[in-house]
């Protein structure tokens, strides 16, 4: 045998074996896609943070030299609140931003013809659901809290300057604000109420993106509107609406147990969330929703 047939053999099966590419590549790739594509993700909780700063600022200029003349009640209450009000902002900007976009996450690869490009991809209709899916149940609620925690990092010594010059101590601050344990019950928050509890709510605006050939807006609010009214005028009763209201975390019983945590509570209660019947149902039907929307979209054409 010549040593041009030895070197083709010892190399041969060198050169024609590929090597497996890792099952989670797609579900990665598409996520920097979405990223990429809808810059308003993480756009709009930094614009977000950015007026928060802004209305903080003032306020120290407003309000930093009156602090050292009030009671320590008051002085606690102008301290926490501006702190507050910005990571309320933060997650509104955040939760605004996971409805249209699940409202435009289907539709608009139809609305635009992209669907063509993106299913000539090796990439399933299981896994581009699941990666539109994962932007308001994931990338979204864990974003936002990593914005308001730097924004949170960057008013403390905004705060400590001002204060400065009152005759308040930094540590007055910091004990005020109880970072740690605020930190705590903002990420228990998100977790439940904005992952876990609104998992139906998202779910729900992906299939009727999904589905609708227009206005997708109109067909994910109207038809519940028109139910409960329906529901009102026929049987006077109001079922579907306090469903509904409970569900968007409105009902009164969140405190006992019967609803989602509507804010950050001082007090954890996991043991009550997580056996309440309606957060798992809820999430039943959302994963019912999130299969027909995988089906809706393996049939649907460009619009």
């Amino acid at each position: 045998m010549t040593p041009k047939s030895n070197t083709r053999e010892s190399f041969g099966p060198q050169i024609a074996a590929p090597a497996n590419p890792s099952p989670t590549h797609p579900m990665r790739w598409s996520l920097q896609r979405e990223l990429w594509e809808n810059r308003s993700i993480y756009l709009a909780p930094l614009w977000a943070a950015g007026i928060g700063l802004a209305g903080f600022l003032i306020h120290l200029l407003a309000k930093a030299h009156s602090l050292a003349g009030l009671d320590s009640a008051h002085q606690q209450l102008e301290l926490t609140v501006p702190y507050m009000l910005v990571a309320a902002l933060i997650m509104g900007a955040a939760f605004i931003v996971s409805i249209f976009y699940s409202l435009d996450a289907l539709y608009g690869e139809r609305r635009d013809r992209t669907i063509l490009f993106w299913k000539s991809l090796p990439v399933s209709d299981v896994t581009t659901v699941l990666s539109k899916a994962s932007i308001p149940l994931l990338i979204l609620p864990f974003l936002a809290f990593a914005i308001v925690v730097a924004t949170i990092i960057i008013m403390l010594p905004l705060n400590a300057i001002a204060l400065s010059g009152t005759g308040l101590s930094f540590s007055q601050l910091w004990n005020s604000l109880g970072l740690w344990s605020s930190a705590k019950m903002l990420l228990y928050h998100l977790v439940t109420v904005h992952i876990l509890w609104y998992a139906p709510l998202y779910a729900w605006l992906l299939l009727v993106s999904a589905w609708a050939r227009r206005a997708p807006l109109l067909w994910a609010f109207l038809p519940p509107l028109i139910i409960s009214l329906f529901e009102k005028l026929a049987f006077h009763t109001s079922y579907v609406s306090t469903l509904l209201l409970g569900r968007l975390g409105t009902v009164s019983g969140a405190s006992e147990g019967t609803g989602a945590p509507l804010m950050p509570s001082p007090q954890f209660m996991p043991d009550r969330f997580f056996f309440t019947p309606g957060l798992w149902i809820g999430l039943l039907v959302a994963a019912g929703f999130l299969a027909l929307a995988v089906r809706l979209r393996h049939q649907r054409e460009p619009i």
